[in-house]
């Protein structure tokens, strides 16, 4: 009976290529990992358009100016960095307050926080100790950061949400 098994084995059923059986894995996953990373990270403009249409506080492309009462929106924290100077390095601390017009302007404000502060302190961040000190220098800082948050938050809502940006506190050591 052993010598059986061993002639069955010798002569015995042809093996079957897994290599077919492989390809076809390999195809089905990249495929599957393709589409998820497509529905995942963009999809199509469809389903942004329909993202933006259902958020009540987003607005379609508008380039006419905010109406109603202004407010202004403190920024949580003070901006403190360092600035190089020829002499020393300088530390500087700046409060802001950002005007805008409106429940829905005050709504959007609140909600970007976080991306408005990085706007901000990379505005500030580029600046030049030596332009700080005189008040041309602050107001030329005032209006780059004032672009700077204007043309971040109009990418996101399609228009400029905030009318002002306000130091409140200027420090610089």
């Amino acid at each position: 009976m052993a010598d059986g098994l061993e002639l069955e084995e010798k002569d015995g059923p042809k093996k079957k290529s897994k290599l077919p059986l492989i390809i076809i894995i390999v195809v089905v996953l990249l495929l599957g990992g393709g589409a998820a990373a497509f529905f995942l990270l963009g999809g199509s403009d469809d389903a942004a358009t329909q993202e933006v249409a259902g958020d009540e506080s987003a607005v379609v492309m508008d380039n006419t100016p905010a109406t109603g009462e202004a407010f202004y929106q403190p920024m949580p924290k003070p901006f403190l960095f360092n600035l190089p100077a020829a002499d020393r390095s300088r530390l500087v601390e700046i409060k802001v307050q950002l005007m805008g017009r409106g429940d829905d302007d005050h709504n959007l404000i609140k909600k970007h926080i976080p991306l408005i502060e990085d706007a901000l302190l990379s505005t500030f961040s580029g600046a030049e100790s030596g332009n700080l000190s005189t008040q041309a220098g602050k107001d030329e800082l005032r209006k780059e950061a004032l672009q700077k948050v204007q043309t971040t938050l109009q990418t996101l809502t399609g228009r400029k949400v905030v009318e002002q940006v306000l130091f409140t506190g200027f420090v610089m050591q």
